[in-house]
This record gives structure tokens, C-alpha cells and sequence, in this order.
């Protein structure tokens, strides 16, 4: 989440954490970074067999294995431009590709026109299945860049991502995965994962401003921020940004039938609204735009340090967000009128 560190440093605590490094595989064996079969343990078997339930639900298996890789020493902190976040991108479009999620332009790739360095933005489309629906588009988005090699604390000096922000790219793999598969929306669902959002919400500011000019008929954008550990003490599970702008957190909750998504006092406080990369689709398009969160400035204390480790997120957490999100968004798609309104 770009630029919080300057507003927080009394309340984060430094933290070090474990690092993990995992072995990859490609399908022929080989050593590998590639996609759903580069993970050891073969996550597209489990895909299979899961799928073939009929379900779609995620679990703390599957959101393990692609945190476990996203955040793994060998990508280096993805800091944009870096081969690490080059890895990240290939692992992202090999999952978009084997789910069924198509490509939104010619390519997975976006590459970002306002930054110095080689950067890409990773976009997949899922076509509403309603001939007219279709024509609206929800845009679910995180950003999947973080800082990359830092100041060493205790000889670890890479900063991993894993809460900032491989547990927002893990979300909405998963829900691309589940719609790719499903074919359940009546709108057309756009997955996008930025780069460049800690250099300044470079990647989303490229992307919406592309969109813009390209006159797409978007309908809300939705985006997930550090969902990797519970909120405590709280009577809802989620919190969005800019809760007060409009009724999408009485929208999710009506589908998601329980007091799912609630309003966080310091989120205002500390302009987080402004923060993240719903932000500039709000700029530009003037559509709903809000960012899904459960880190409150109480319940980690890594941010922007090298102890963001995959060893310190819930993976039931997050498994657990997901499957309660995926009727949300299947509601918001599916509703015969667009639902969320500005207020």
C-alpha cells in the first residue's frame, strides 16, 4: 500500500521474519518458474480434482502454494522491472491460462508507459455470458510489485511481499480462477494485476487512463490490499476504503448474506482511499472504486520490512475471504441493475 510508511512509523514495529524458499518445477521436470505445475506438490492435479467437484471453493492448500511462490526468496521482492516480478508475471498469466481466463488485450501483458524500467501489468477477461450485460465491466485488481532488495535486518535483506501484496494477488487469482472456470457472471469480469503500484500507482494510473481513452463501459472497480491475516475484535471480516462514497459494503453484505464488510475509522484517518489502486479508476472513470483490506495497523507490523514473510499469513483467512467474496461478485455481476451507487 504506496506511501503508509510515512504516516506510520510510530505505530510499525520493526519485524524480521523466517525466509522460505520453495523448489519449482516446470511440466517436463525440469527446474522452473512456470505457472500452476511449477509449484512443487502440483497444484493443477488438485485443480482438476477440485473443479471436477463443482464447487470452485479455494482452500488454505491452494492459496498456500501460490502465496508460497509469489512471496518465495527467488523472486527477490518483485520490485518492478526486476526479474523477480518478470517470474511473478509468468506465473500469473501460466494460472490465467490454465483457468480458462483469457486474455484482456493481445497479450496477459500491459506494459506500463510511465515508468522507466520494463513493467507489465497482467490483465485477464472473463466475458459476461448475458448479450447485453456483457457490455458492462467490473474490474477486480491488486498489484503484485512490491519493494524488492532493502537494508538487511539480521542478514535477510529481501523484502518479500508477502501481506503487501501477494495476498491481494493471490485473491484475485482465485477469483479469476473460479469465474474462468464457472462461466457464471452476466458481466464481464476484467482481472487485472499491477505493477509499479509502490513507485507510486504507476501501473493503475497507466491502465485507467488506456481504459479511459478506450471509452470501456466500466461499472465498478474492486481491489484487494494486504488480506493476509484477520482482522481482531471486529464484527465484520472486511473492511473497504472510501466506505462512506457508496453502498457497496450494503451490497456485499445483502449478498454475501452476513455483516461481511465494514467501515475502519484509521482507513479514513489516514486517506487509504488515496492510497491504493482503486484510486485512479475513481479519478478517471468516476465509478465506484474501493480497495477490500484486513490489515488495520494493529495485526502486523511488518509492513515495508524484511519480516513480510509467507510464514506469518492465514492461509484459512484468506481461503476463507475468498469463497465469501465469490458471491459477492457473482451477485454484483448477475444484478439486473448496477447496484452499487455512488453516494
Amino acid at each position: 500500500m504506496k506511501n503508509i510508511l510515512s504516516c506510520l512509523a510510530i505505530l510499525l514495529a520493526v519485524g524480521c521474519g523466517s525466509t522460505q524458499k520453495i523448489e519449482t518445477y516446470s511440466a517436463s521436470g525440469q527446474e522452473g518458474a512456470g505457472g500452476p505445475e511449477g509449484l512443487k506438490g502440483s497444484v493443477a492435479q488438485e485443480t482438476k480434482a477440485n473443479e471436477k467437484s463443482n464447487t470452485g471453493r479455494t482452500d488454505a492448500q491452494r492459496i498456500g502454494e501460490i502465496m508460497t511462490y509469489l512471496a518465495s526468496d527467488e523472486l527477490k521482492g518483485r520490485d518492478s522491472g526486476s526479474e523477480g516480478i518478470e517470474m511473478a508475471a509468468k506465473y500469473i498469466e501460466n494460472y490465467f491460462s490454465s483457468h480458462q481466463v483469457k486474455p484482456y488485450f493481445e497479450s496477459y501483458r500491459d506494459t506500463l508507459s510511465n515508468f522507466e524500467n520494463p513493467s507489465y501489468n497482467v490483465l485477464g477477461v472473463v466475458e459476461g455470458n448475458d448479450p447485453e450485460l456483457k457490455k458492462e465491466y467490473i474490474l477486480v485488481g491488486a498489484h503484485y510489485d512490491h519493494i524488492g532488495i532493502i537494508t538487511a535486518e539480521n542478514g535477510d535483506n529481501i523484502a518479500n511481499g508477502a501481506n503487501d501484496n501477494a495476498s491481494g494477488t493471490a485473491t484475485v487469482m482465485e477469483l479469476a480462477r473460479y469465474f474462468g472456470t464457472k462461466k457464471t457472471n452476466k458481466r464481464s469480469l476484467i482481472f487485472a494485476l499491477f505493477s509499479a503500484e509502490e513507485k507510486g500507482l504507476l501501473g493503475s494510473e497507466h491502465l485507467a487512463k488506456k481504459l479511459k481513452e478506450q471509452n470501456l463501459n466500466l461499472y465498478a472497480m474492486l481491489n484487494f490490499e494486504m488480506t493476509g491475516v484477520p482482522l481482531q475484535d471486529k464484527d465484520y471480516f472486511v473492511y473497504i476504503t472510501g466506505y462512506e462514497m457508496s453502498n457497496l459494503a450494503e451490497v456485499s453484505n445483502a449478498h454475501a448474506k452476513e455483516n461481511l464488510v465494514g467501515f475502519l475509522s484509521t482507513a479514513k484517518e489516514y486517506s487509504l482511499f488515496q492510497r491504493s489502486d482503486n484510486y485512479p479508476f475513481h479519478k478517471e472513470f468516476g465509478v465506484p472504486s474501493h480497495t477490500f483490506c484486513t490489515f488495520d495497523f494493529t495485526n502486523f507490523n511488518h509492513y515495508h520490512k524484511v519480516g513480510d514473510e509467507v510464514s506469518l499469513m492465514d492461509f484459512e483467512h484468506m481461503a476463507t475471504l475468498v469463497n465469501k467474496l465469490q458471491p459477492v461478485l457473482e451477485g454484483i455481476a448477475n444484478a439486473a441493475d448496477q447496484e452499487i451507487k455512488i453516494n
